[in-house]
């Protein structure tokens, strides 16, 4: 049953990525402004064909995305420079022959490293007490980029990358361990949150990977992994884990967010049940799960280890409960797929029958065809897969 899965994953991933060649198949698709992204765009769909060792077709998307970038804003990993420097790094680790293209790689490195010390020394200056998800989140702050920082400094940028690797740990440690009264430093006023984002007046703590507590405490424990630490660190791990594991409800699952009055009063034995998507990577359990598996092998703590394993094997047992969208990473059965592929077999399959069962409108990395793409093409192994630099760390999946 697994090979066959594995070949019609294979399949499916071959045919995704061959739709994905040309540049006008991502481009025609979104906006002009989406063009150049990572999440949505050609430095996405470059970073599929760069895993799948075609690098005449990553080449031209990657030049694309550089003429499409334009004066995009200084952003995190997945719009702006940024997201062609990820793309970059993480792309060119995957092609044995030293192409053009990774002689742009230290460059790359440097921009990155020079966009966490800013929002290092933005949050220093801060007149709030809080951290806003734009300093510390997976999508545009530090969990990201030092994620991406980590792997360039392994792949042998360490000049280029230390500086600002240094700082995003000493940055999100800090985050973890000054807590605001009863609000851990993650606690966000409902006005500091995007006006997008539905919370209480009492304002949140988000718990997931994408904008929660568990994509620093995965950076965090990464990078201790990889003997990347600063004063403070392993507590700062211990902290944020511990402290999803206290605020979980049956499964264990997590809401997206924990309120203000409920921080204020502690957890209650009949956790009110929060909306929201509990069973994607960006909100909800495979996320979370991924993060405590980081924190637990990092801290050797049996308890945390439990704690994701229980996590996805809830997860697997009840498909008809799941809330996600569409066969895509972010809030899709991909993401299901990445966060399980080695640990759960029977939640991998699921999420691969479902990734397959599927299709996506859109080309992009983190809700389109190129993410999914992606998670079929590892779980089928026809990726090269560096230890240093694997194309889930632009999600912190490893």
């Amino acid at each position: 049953m697994t090979d066959h899965l594995r070949r019609m994953a294979a399949t499916k991933a071959e045919e995704r990525a061959r739709a994905l060649r040309p540049t006008e198949s991502v481009t025609s698709a979104i906006t002009t402004r989406a063009a150049h992204t990572l999440c949505y765009g050609l430095a996405g769909t470059a970073l599929l064909h760069a895993c799948l060792g075609d690098a005449n077709t990553a080449a031209h998307h990657w030049n694309a995305a550089s003429r499409a970038l334009g004066d995009a804003p200084s952003d995190g990993v997945h719009t702006g420079p940024g997201a062609l420097a990820t793309s970059l790094i993480i792309g060119t680790a995957h092609l044995p022959d030293r192409g053009p293209h990774h002689a742009l790689v230290p460059r790359a490195t440097g921009w990155l490293s020079a966009r966490a010390q800013a929002l290092a020394r933005h949050q220093q200056t801060s007149p709030h007490p809080w951290t806003p998800w734009a300093v510390y989140d997976a999508i545009k702050g530090l969990s990201g980029i030092g994620r991406i920082l980590l792997a360039a400094h392994t792949t042998g940028h360490h000049t280029d990358a230390a500086t600002g690797l240094r700082a995003a740990l000493t940055t999100l440690t800090g985050m973890i361990l000054t807590d605001q009264g009863t609000r851990p430093g993650w606690w966000l006023p409902a006005h500091a949150h995007p006006p997008t984002v539905r919370v209480p007046p009492s304002g949140a703590a988000t718990t997931g990977m994408a904008h929660g507590i568990a994509g620093p405490l995965a950076f965090l424990a990464l990078a201790q992994r990889a003997g990347h630490t600063v004063p403070g660190q392993h507590d700062a791990i211990a902290k944020a884990a511990h402290w999803l594991l206290t605020w979980a409800g049956p499964g264990p699952t997590w809401p997206p967010h924990i309120s203000g009055t409920d921080l204020d009063t502690g957890p209650t034995p009949t956790p009110s049940i929060t909306p929201g998507r509990r069973t994607a990577w960006c909100y909800g359990t495979p996320g979370i799960a991924t993060a405590l598996n980081h924190a637990g092998q990092v801290l050797n703590d049996p308890t945390l280890l439990h704690a994701a394993t229980t996590a996805l094997g809830h997860l697997a047992a009840d498909l008809t409960a799941w809330d996600t969208e569409g066969p895509g990473l972010c809030h899709g059965a991909a993401g299901v797929l990445i966060s399980a592929r080695h640990s759960n077999a029977q939640l991998a399959a699921r999420a691969v029958n479902t990734a397959l069962s599927l299709s996506s409108a859109t080309p992009g990395l983190l809700t389109g065809k190129a993410g999914a793409a992606l998670a079929l093409a590892d779980y089928a192994q026809l990726l090269a897969h560096p230890r240093t630099a694997p194309w889930d760390a632009v999600l912190l999946a490893s």
